[in-house]
């Protein structure tokens, strides 16, 4: 008897023997359910298992299976935890993909108070704070004896701080440093790290406390930022914040998607086995911690200040090789008693200081400012620059950001600028050098009309950037939003990307998404065109072959399955992102129900405000946009969404409008909305005059309130609403 899959196999012995000696068996197999012993045992089997082949594959960087049969181990144990929900561990490893919403972060007071260090740009500093540690130990006989005192260096990662409490070899919790004294539980998002170890290995604490840096990887960040210049959004400015955004989501899910990374370096308990913070960041390595290592030359030891400088000038030489923002270096004394002794200051330890480095700047000649003109229309001005090394790499151009940026710096062609990189993707300009200035200088007018199609640019009041009009005559526009169309996130067409879209639009095969679904395999079978960069620079050839076009016209058909909320995401209606398109297609249910909408009807929908109301009504007000849709519509796209109704409970809320703030007892925010459209009535984003009634909870936000009593709508508690649907 064999268990596979949660069923049973039975092999019977041989059943019968001829005189021809010939043997025949028979095989039968014989389905029953895994019983709630055999779950547990399997389950507990799986966890090992995967969380093994986890710490491989993200720690230790030597995977020793493949992704495929990695995924198929994490679906059994999936399947069984949802057959068995009571045998579910909070740290199983399907929990690292996250899932759960949460409507606020509980606030949770540190045992050990996460404190700041001091920090410094001098290295003169250092130097005065070795000889302070020195004096402090009371050393003055001897001050500089070289092996009194030892001191550790660690990289300085440019994240988000972060503590980790383990009990019993579990996570239990992770918190965000916040003041220092009181952080936020995140615990939930944490355990989407791969990188964080969510049951322990090896001869561990019963309880401690570790701390480390959350941080967003380059290459992640890079990959994050393509996708939003390709949906037409703004990139995100640096790792640091994005990491620290990304952790603060609602929904973990969404947080697990972010690829985070974490590295551990400072142990805390009552009663450590180590006398020093090397020892314990060793052993906590062995523990399944992704921590600095003498290996990686992350970390490293010395016990005087010449050691120390080397590795702040190795790492200031080095940094921008790394997967990773660093923006200085950490030194400790290393001795458990030493750091005791020498105490803290009201805000930092006496023991730590953190050099940081300076952020790399170049100056470089600015020979001309071009516009480019983005999917929505924005224009970017852009400094073309005399080729210079920076941060790692060859800038040629840096971001101007907008009119306001370059007036506030009165940047002009010709100047000698000063080049800035830092944690940005993007290289920005950030000074100029006027004393390099000539005679000749001439101040520097923004365009005024569309650099592609002359178009008059216009500027919204209280937006910082120029836009083109022209959305459907400008080409700039016009393949951004073919781009956007057929990207991953929307209908993710297989075969068609961003160079294929210039080609055909090049030809006059492509004037908008519908010609999409016109392509035709004789049209494009041996087709011929040139592309290249976002520049207009480094041209190719490129040529249509019979595979490429299959992939492609495959790809189209594909297409034709994707969901509503994906197409609407796909049209590329301004502000009516990812997100904003999932509400609507929840709320409308279709697309003529979004089309004949008011105002009004659309700001009843959940997060959707004046802004994004007005874009939609006035996208559906273009007789071009219209045609698009019905032709797409003919194509055979959906335009109706597949999501289950909400299951009816009731009508006793029919008609009723309610808006919902605060924190409740019974509820889940997101479960007493559902329990408002389960009974009939609709969850308003904000407050107007046609709110019958706000239901408030704890922390109820105060401008809420007082527009709610000025608009002389209803405020009713959880309790009240409880007995309004009579449960």
């Amino acid at each position: 008897m064999v268990s596979w899959g949660g069923s049973s196999l039975s092999l019977v012995a041989p059943t019968s023997v001829c005189a021809s000696k010939i043997f025949f068996y028979s095989c039968v197999i014989t389905f029953r359910p895994m019983n709630a012993n055999d779950a547990r045992e399997r389950i507990h089997q799986l966890t090992v298992e995967l969380n093994d082949h986890n710490h491989r594959y993200y720690v230790l960087n030597n995977p020793t299976i493949s992704d495929f049969d990695f995924d198929q181990l994490l679906k059994e144990l999936e399947n069984l935890e949802t057959q068995f929900p009571e045998l579910t561990d909070p740290n199983s490893p399907t929990k690292r993909v996250g899932g759960d919403i949460t409507d606020k972060f509980e606030k949770v007071k540190h045992r050990h108070p996460m404190l700041s260090l001091s920090n410094t740009y001098s290295r003169d500093e250092i130097r005065e704070w070795e000889e302070r540690v020195h004096k402090g130990l009371g050393e003055s006989a001897d001050l500089f004896s070289s092996n009194q005192v030892e001191y550790v260096m660690e990289l300085k990662y440019d994240g988000l701080a972060i503590s980790l409490t383990y009990e019993n070899g579990k996570l239990v919790r992770g918190v965000t440093r916040g003041d220092g004294e009181t952080g936020e539980d995140i615990t939930a998002n944490i355990r989407t790290i791969r990188t964080v170890p969510l049951s322990l290995r090896g001869n561990h604490p019963g309880e401690f406390e570790i701390r480390g840096e959350v941080f967003m990887p380059k290459k992640e960040f890079e990959r994050l930022n393509a996708e939003r210049l390709e949906q037409g959004e703004e990139p995100y400015a640096n790792p640091r914040n994005t990491a620290a955004g990304t952790l603060k989501q609602q929904d973990s899910g969404e947080v697990a998607k972010r690829k985070l990374d974490c590295f551990l370096y400072s142990v805390y308990a009552d009663n450590l086995p180590y006398d020093n913070h090397f020892d314990s960041l060793t052993h906590a390595a062995e523990w399944g911690f992704k921590a600095p290592s003498f290996r990686d030359q992350y970390i490293g030891k010395t016990t005087g200040i010449d050691g120390i400088m080397s590795f702040i000038e190795y790492w200031d030489q080095h940094r921008h090789q790394l997967p990773f923002e660093i923006d200085g270096i950490v030194i400790k004394v290393n001795n458990y008693a030493q750091q005791e002794e020498l105490g803290l200051t009201a805000k930092s330890p006496r023991w730590a200081i953190a050099y940081k480095f300076k952020a790399e700047t170049v100056s470089t000649l600015l020979h001309k400012i071009t516009y480019q003109v983005g999917r929505t229309g924005a224009i970017t001005p852009v400094a073309n620059l005399e080729p210079v090394y920076l941060a790692g790499t060859t800038v040629k151009r840096a971001s101007l950001h907008n009119a306001d940026q370059i007036a506030k710096l009165d940047i002009r062609e010709g100047d000698t600028v000063f080049v800035e990189k830092g944690g940005e993707i993007i290289p920005k300009v950030v000074g100029v050098d006027t004393s390099k200035r000539t005679s000749m200088s001439m101040p520097h007018h923004y365009i005024t009309h569309c650099p592609e199609c002359n178009t008059a640019l216009i500027r919204n009041e209280g937006e910082a950037q120029h836009y083109c009009p022209n959305e459907n005559g400008c080409p700039p526009q016009i393949k951004g939003k073919m781009e956007h169309f057929i990207s991953r996130k929307a209908m993710n067409i297989e075969g068609m990307g961003t160079e294929t879209i210039a080609g055909l639009y090049d030809k006059g095969l492509l004037t908008n998404v519908a010609d999409i679904y016109d392509l035709r395999a004789d049209q494009l079978t041996g087709l011929e065109f040139v592309v290249t960069d976002e520049f207009g620079e480094n041209p190719k050839r490129r040529s249509m072959q019979e595979k490429s076009v299959n992939n492609l016209l495959h790809g189209v058909i594909a297409s034709k399955n994707i969901p509503f909320e994906r197409v609407l995401f796909a049209l590329g209606i301004r502000f009516v992102g990812e997100t904003v398109a999932k509400k609507l297609g929840k709320h409308f249910r279709n697309i003529d129900n979004i089309q004949q909408a008011s105002i009004e009807q659309l700001l009843e929908a959940e997060e959707i405000g004046d802004k994004i109301a007005g874009s939609i009504r006035q996208w559906f007000a273009d007789e071009k946009n219209l045609n698009i849709l019905n032709r797409l519509r003919n194509a055979g796209l959906q335009f109706e969404t597949q999501m289950a109704e909400p299951v009816r409970a009731s009508d006793k809320l029919s008609g009723k409008t309610f808006v919902v703030s605060g924190v409740f007892n019974s509820f889940s925010r997101d479960g007493i909305k559902v329990s408002i459209e389960s009974n009939g009535g609709k969850v308003s984003g904000s407050i107007s005059k046609k709110t019958d009634f706000v239901v408030a909870g704890d922390k109820m936000g105060p401008e809420k309130r007082k527009k709610a009593e000025d608009l002389g709508v209803a405020i009713i508690s959880e309790d009240d609403y409880i007995k309004l649907i009579g449960e």
